[in-house]
C-alpha cells in the first residue's frame, strides 16, 4: 500500500471512533489527503504524519473537516495546520479571492487606489500536539508574517499595497483607508481572542466592514472562485513600488484627528492605561498624552506581546473584568482615579474607577450610557446640539441609551443588527443625506464606541478621551463616574443588561448550536421556567424579503423573547443569537426598571439583578436540557467563557481533585493538580474556584493546603 493510502486508511479507522456525523468525516479525509499529496502543502506534511501517528483524531478532524469560514468580516480562528485553521494558505487564499473581488468590482481603480494592511501583536507559540522536533510552518507565526503573505498576493494581482511598518490599531486602519482614499484594507488580528487565535478582517473603501449583500459577493469569490493563488517575492514587490511602507506621518495625522473629539479642558484626573500588551500603545496612549492627561502606563501589561502573558486567563478582553487583575494593584499603589484598557487591536475599551475607595468595573452598556449622556450634555451646553442630532446603537445595546437621547430631543437609531459595521453603514447614509454633523456617537454593548467622522469602525481612543475628561469634570465636585451613572439610573430607571454564552466547540458544537436555534425558532414556547413569554421576534422575518444574501440570513439569525412584565419592571427581554466569530451561542438579558428616588436605587438594583440571575439560569437550563446535558447548579459559578465540555469535564473530575488532599508530598500534590487542570488553560484554579468552594466550603488551594 502507498504510504499516503496507509495514512488515510489509518485516519479513517481513527475517525470511526468519534461520535461525529459522517459528512464531517468525509470532508476531513478529503482535505487530509489533499494536504498530504499536493505540493502546495509539502511543508505541512511532516506534522500531519505526526498527528496521524500519534492518533490525535479529535484534533485532526477539527483541523480538516471544513475550510475555515470566510464570514461577513473575514476569517478568524485557531492558528494551525489544516484548512480549518489560520495559516499562510488560508490567509493567501483569502487575499486572492479578495483581490479578484476588488478587480471585478472596481477594475483598474482597485489597482491604483490600493489596499491598506495593518496588523497587531499576535504570535503562535503553542507546541502540543505538534512535534517540536519537526518543521512546522505555523510555529512562531506572527500577524506581520500574515500581512506580508497577503501583501505578495495583492501585489501579484497588480493591486498597490500600503503596509504599516509596525503594529497599528484597527481604527487607525479605518482612518487610513479613508485618508488615503484606498479601495479596501485588511486588519490581521484576532481582536480579544486567546493567544492561540489569529485572523483577518476585511474593510471597504469607506473604512467599514462589508454589509450584505456585498459581503456575500466577497465570500463567494473567496470560497468558490479561487483556483490558483498568485504570489511574488515581498522584496520584489517593494522594489517595484507595489508595496509601500507607511508609518509615522500618518500616525500624527490620525492622532491629531482623534484629539479634536475633546469636549472639555478638564484634566485633573489620574489615569492608568493598559493596552493589554496590544496596539493601544500607538493610539490611545499617545493621544491621551497629547491632550495633556496625567496618564501612566501599566508596567506589566504596557509592552507589546502576543502571548498576553500578564493578563488573567491570557484573554486580553476589556469586557472580562479579570483582565484588570494585573493593572488594579498598580493603580491602587499610585493613587489613580481611573483605569482605561483596550484589547489588542485597540477598538474596544474597558473602564474601572475608584468610587470613593472602592474599585468598580463598568460594563460596555454602562460605558455607553455615560458616553451618550456626556456627549449630549456637552454639545447642548455648547449650543452644538442640532434638531437632527442622532445616536446610533445596535438592538442588543441597552434601551436606556434611547431613553436618554429621546429625553433630550435626540433621535436614536436603535434596532440595528449586531456588529459595528451596521453602525458604520448608518454613518454612510447620514453622510449621503448631509446629516453627519448631527452625529453624536455610535455605541454597542461589546465595549465599542465611535465619535466623529474620521472612521467607520469603533475606536477606543475617542471613548478614552470622553471618559477621562468626564471623570475629571465630576472630580471637581467630588463625584465619580459611578455617581453620575447612579443619577442617570434614578432619573430614567435602572436598566440591567447582562450577557452570557454557551461555548460549543468543533463540528459537534456547530450541530448543537443549530439544534438550539431551531428549537427556539420553531417551537411554541410558553415560558422559560417561571418567566412567561409574551412575544417572540424573529429577525429572519421583516424587511427585506427575501434576504439579501446568505450573510444577511446569518446576521439576522437573532431571536428576541419579550417576557411577562413584573410589578417593579417596565420590560424584560432575552435576545439569543449564534456568534459570528466564535463557536458559541450568546444570550443577552435586559430588565428595565422604573425611575426611583436616589436613596432607593441600591434596593432596586439588588432586586433587578436577582431577577436577571434567575432568568439566566432558567434560560440556560432550558437550552442544556435540549442538548441532553444535566448541568449542575454550581456550574454557574465556573468562569462563564469556558466551553461546555470543559465545564462538564471539571465536574467529572472534581472528586478526584479533592482527593489529592490525601497525597502526603505537597510538591507531588501540586504537580498532580496542575496535570489534572491543564485542559482549562491559563489560571485554571481561578476558573473553577467558586464552584469548588460552594461544595467543599473553601477555595481549592486552601482545601489542598497549597496556598503557601
Amino acid at each position: 500500500m502507498h504510504p499516503t493510502e496507509e495514512l488515510i486508511t489509518r485516519t479513517r479507522a481513527g475517525f470511526s471512533q468519534l461520535d461525529i456525523p459522517g459528512k464531517y468525516v468525509d470532508t476531513a479525509l478529503h482535505w487530509i489527503e489533499t494536504w498530504l499529496t499536493d505540493d502546495a502543502f509539502r511543508a505541512y506534511r511532516p506534522q500531519i504524519e505526526h498527528l496521524i501517528q500519534s492518533e490525535a483524531w479529535d484534533f485532526l478532524l477539527d483541523a480538516f473537516y471544513q475550510v475555515i469560514p470566510f464570514g461577513t468580516g473575514g476569517r478568524r480562528g485557531l492558528v494551525g495546520i489544516g484548512p480549518n485553521r489560520i495559516n499562510p494558505w488560508t490567509i493567501q487564499s483569502s487575499a486572492q479571492g479578495h483581490a479578484q473581488y476588488l478587480i471585478k468590482e472596481y477594475g483598474e481603480e482597485a489597482r491604483h487606489r490600493g489596499v491598506v494592511l495593518t496588523y497587531d501583536v499576535r504570535i503562535f507559540t503553542r507546541q502540543a500536539p505538534y512535534n517540536p522536533d519537526l518543521p512546522n510552518p505555523v510555529m512562531n507565526l506572527t500577524c506581520r508574517q500574515l500581512a506580508e503573505a497577503a501583501a505578495v498576493v495583492y501585489a501579484a494581482n497588480g493591486i498597490k499595497v500600503f503596509m504599516y511598518d509596525a503594529v497599528r490599531s484597527t481604527p487607525q486602519l479605518s482612518f487610513t483607508i479613508r485618508h488615503l482614499q484606498a479601495i479596501s484594507g485588511d486588519m490581521f488580528s484576532a481582536s480579544h481572542n486567546l493567544p492561540t487565535d489569529n485572523g483577518k478582517k476585511v474593510y471597504d473603501q469607506y473604512g467599514g466592514q462589508l454589509i450584505p449583500p456585498h459581503d456575500q459577493i466577497l465570500v463567494d469569490e473567496v470560497t468558490q472562485r479561487v483556483t490558483a493563488i498568485k504570489t511574488m517575492e515581498f522584496k520584489a514587490a517593494c522594489d517595484q513600488g507595489l508595496v509601500e511602507m507607511i508609518g509615522e506621518a500618518l500616525d500624527q495625522i490620525y492622532q491629531n484627528t482623534v484629539a479634536t473629539l475633546s469636549l472639555s479642558g478638564a484634566r485633573d484626573v489620574k489615569l492608568v492605561y493598559s493596552p493589554l500588551h496590544g496596539t493601544g500603545l500607538t493610539s490611545v496612549y499617545p493621544i491621551l498624552r497629547k491632550l495633556g492627561f496625567d496618564v501612566t502606563l501599566d508596567p506589566r501589561t504596557g509592552n507589546l506581546s502576543g502571548a498576553f502573558e500578564n493578563v488573567t486567563f491570557n484573554i486580553p478582553n476589556p469586557e472580562v473584568h479579570q483582565s484588570f487583575d494585573t493593572t488594579l494593584p498598580f493603580a491602587q499603589e499610585i493613587g489613580a482615579d481611573l483605569i482605561l484598557s483596550t484589547d489588542p487591536d485597540a477598538d474596544r475599551i474597558g473602564v474601572m474607577l475608584d468610587h470613593h475607595g472602592t474599585w468598580t468595573f463598568l460594563s460596555g452598556n454602562e460605558i455607553g450610557i455615560l458616553l451618550t449622556h456626556y456627549g449630549i450634555q456637552k454639545l447642548k451646553a455648547a449650543g452644538q446640539l442640532k434638531a437632527d442630532s442622532i445616536v446610533v446603537k445596535t438592538d442588543v445595546t441597552t434601551s436606556l441609551i434611547a431613553a436618554i437621547a429621546e429625553a433630550h430631543g435626540v433621535s436614536c437609531i436603535g434596532d440595528l443588527l449586531v456588529g459595528f459595521k451596521y453602525i458604520g453603514e448608518e454613518m454612510n447614509k447620514l453622510t449621503v443625506e448631509g446629516r453627519m454633523e448631527g452625529f453624536v456617537l455610535g455605541t454597542e454593548e461589546s465595549h465599542g464606541y465611535l465619535m466623529g467622522n474620521y472612521a467607520r469602525d469603533k475606536d477606543a481612543a475617542g471613548a478614552a478621551i470622553w471618559m477621562a475628561e468626564h471623570a475629571a469634570e465630576l472630580k471637581q465636585s467630588g463625584q465619580t463616574l459611578l455617581d453620575q451613572l447612579n443619577t442617570i439610573y434614578a432619573t430614567y430607571g435602572y436598566c440591567h443588561n447582562y450577557l452570557t454564552e454557551i461555548r460549543l466547540l468543533g463540528a459537534r458544537g456547530m450541530d448543537q448550536i443549530q439544534k438550539i436555534m431551531d428549537h427556539l425558532r420553531e417551537s411554541e414556547i410558553a415560558a422559560f421556567g417561571d418567566f412567561g413569554v409574551t412575544r417572540r421576534v424573529d429577525r429572519w422575518q421583516g424587511a427585506p424579503q427575501p434576504h439579501l444574501s446568505r450573510t444577511d440570513t446569518s446576521s439576522r439569525n437573532v431571536l428576541i423573547f419579550h417576557l411577562v412584565n413584573l410589578p417593579d419592571t417596565r420590560s424584560l427581554r432575552i435576545t439569543v443569537r449564534p456568534s459570528g466569530t466564535e463557536p458559541k451561542i450568546k444570550m443577552y438579558f435586559e430588565i428595565l426598571g422604573k425611575p426611583c428616588p436616589p436613596e432607593q436605587l441600591p434596593a432596586v438594583r439588588e432586586q433587578i439583578t436577582a431577577i436577571c440571575a434567575r432568568m439566566e439560569k432558567q434560560l440556560m437550563q432550558y437550552c442544556y436540557h435540549l442538548l441532553g446535558v444535566d448541568f449542575p447548579e454550581r456550574g454557574f459559578l465556573l468562569f462563564w467563557q469556558l466551553p461546555l465540555d470543559d465545564k462538564m469535564k471539571y465536574f467529572d473530575i472534581e472528586e478526584n481533585i479533592a482527593a489529592l488532599k490525601t497525597m502526603a508530598d505537597k510538591t507531588a500534590r501540586r504537580k498532580a493538580l496542575e496535570d489534572m487542570l491543564i485542559f482549562l488553560g491559563a489560571n485554571p484554579v481561578q476558573k473553577i474556584d467558586q464552584a469548588f468552594a460552594a461544595r467543599y466550603g473553601q477555595g481549592l488551594m486552601a482545601y489542598l493546603e497549597l496556598n503557601e
